[in-house]
């Protein structure tokens, strides 16, 4: 069964937008806001569906690597605050790793800058692509404006605005194409309660396949935008994914299969974005309130990936790392019955990095001091003593030291 990306990557959006809005403020639904002004634009400028695709995808991901920046060694050395220069150009390079179909050059580069060259970078218009500058006007009007709650009588007002900002802040194209499309029936359709009908029905569907390349860096993206979360998490996701990638080599998995693993594995903490990072750093031992918010990450894991299509499996398995073969873990309380053969691997994986890697209450592990907590953990019946035996095989080389990335080899 094929996996909708469409769906996926709008999930992923919701996440991370969460994040945006804890750290900067944004708005519910921005992300979503910006990519169905981008379509309804992009259709009026008569774009194809692979331009429109690659388009909202960009708008989705327009602010991607504002997680990466603001707890990079960037924002500590940077006495004027956050960089956005460096926000723009990491979110350029991590969107075109997803390798889109439609040339996508520069349109979260560019997203702010400016007709008249007042930008970032100092572009002036004809300078970067229309799809950055539709980017652009339809991120400032809806942080400027707040498009999830404006009512038509408003619809004058913000005509004037875009008239007087044209061959300023906003393109001609930009202007008129906004213009054209910005009308009552428009403002309905961005307001917080119909935004995700009118994102279902506007943005392009489509698909793709487990082990399709743009799949698995889709993933990647997300562990980056995952992990991001706190300082102490910055290669949690993804090496368990590695992690996970080398124990379906060692298993010899099926294409398939090897990769809904490292999907789930990529994404098993999506939810958590969702957990304040004072909790996430807490040095000491979290009291029962922020224990129970921890736990919450679970199922914001389930809400967000439960609703993509093609997505059953990976979304079984994503949710049930933090559960216990005895029925004690969470947040569903599933036994070993209910637990399959990834789902137990996904747990070990996971408590194998989590013990290993750096945290507030604890330096990094070896692997003979993480496999102690680990046959510990299989000798009281609460992980799978045999996926535990073979993680001391495999992972024996890697004490200390990451495992590669499979993704090379795409």
């Amino acid at each position: 069964m094929k996996i909708r990306m469409d769906e996926l990557i709008q999930s992923i959006a919701v996440a991370l937008e969460v994040v945006e809005s804890r750290l900067l403020g944004a708005s519910t639904n921005h992300g979503k806001r910006i990519a169905v002004l981008c379509s309804l634009m992009g259709k009026e400028l008569g774009m194809d569906n692979e331009g429109i695709k690659a388009l909202t995808t960009c708008a989705l991901f327009h602010d991607n690597a504002l997680t990466e920046y603001i707890l990079s060694e960037h924002k500590k050395n940077d006495a004027q605050g956050i960089n956005f220069k460096l926000h723009c150009e990491y979110g350029q390079r991590n969107i075109e790793k997803l390798s889109l179909k439609s040339d996508i050059n520069g349109f979260i580069l560019y997203h702010h800058e400016r007709a008249d060259g007042r930008g970032l970078f100092g572009k002036k218009e004809g300078e970067f692509p229309v799809g950055a500058e539709l980017i652009a006007i339809a991120d400032m009007i809806d942080v400027k404006y707040h498009l999830q709650r404006v009512q038509p009588g408003n619809i004058p007002l913000l005509q004037k605005d875009i008239e007087a900002q044209k061959n300023r802040c906003f393109t001609k194209t930009a202007a008129d194409v906004m213009l054209a499309i910005l009308n009552a029936d428009t403002l309905f359709l961005l307001h917080d309660e119909n935004i995700n009908k009118t994102a279902a029905q506007l943005l392009p569907a489509w698909e793709s396949e487990a082990q399709d390349e743009t799949m698995m860096n889709l993933a990647d993206l997300s562990a980056k935008i995952i992990d991001y979360a706190s300082v102490f998490t910055r290669k949690h996701s993804i090496q368990i994914a590695n992690k996970t990638w080398l124990m379906g080599v060692y298993y010899n998995f099926d294409p398939t299969t090897h990769s809904k693993a490292y999907l789930a594995a990529a994404m098993h903490d999506l939810g958590k974005l969702y957990t304040p990072t004072e909790i996430l750093e807490k040095p000491g031992k979290l009291d029962d309130n922020e224990f129970n918010i921890i736990k919450d990450h679970i199922r914001g894991t389930y809400d967000l990936l439960s609703v993509i299509t093609g997505f059953e499996d990976i979304c079984n398995w994503a949710s049930s790392h933090h559960e216990k073969l005895d029925g004690s873990g969470y947040c569903f309380g599933k036994k070993a019955d209910e637990l399959d053969f990834i789902s137990r691997l996904l747990a070990c994986t996971d408590i194998y990095q989590a013990v290993s890697e750096e945290r507030p209450y604890h330096p990094a592990r070896t692997h003979s001091d993480t496999m102690q907590v680990l046959f510990s953990m299989a000798d009281k019946g609460l992980i799978d003593n045999k996926i535990v035996k073979d993680c001391n095989t495999v992972m024996a080389d890697y004490s200390l030291k990451d495992v590669p990335s499979p993704l090379n080899g795409f």
